[in-house]
């Protein structure tokens, strides 16, 4: 019977994702995301325009729903751009 080789020993390992954030920054700050506030809103969106997860933006979910929807919102209205601006 063939011997497993041990590739899996010279792998490097992966690293964990470090939460960003312990405390979400709406419930901290007791302010409900707006659409109007494109300036904050811009922090929670990747250069690719992606609404950023929640493990990724430390976000709490009730206020990530929150997110979301003031972003779209926000797309709708033109006050934050839908996808990357081309090159």
């Amino acid at each position: 019977m063939a011997k497993k080789k041990d590739k899996d020993k010279n792998r490097p390992q992966r690293e964990k994702r470090k939460p960003v954030n312990e405390v979400c920054p709406f419930c901290e700050s007791h302010r409900a995301p707006d659409y109007k506030d494109a300036v904050n809103l811009d922090r929670f969106v990747s250069e690719r325009r992606k609404i950023w997860s929640r493990a990724r933006s430390g976000v709490c979910a009730k206020h990530q729903r929150a997110l979301s929807r003031e972003i779209k919102r926000a797309r709708h209205l033109a006050l934050l751009p839908f996808s990357q601006t081309p090159y």
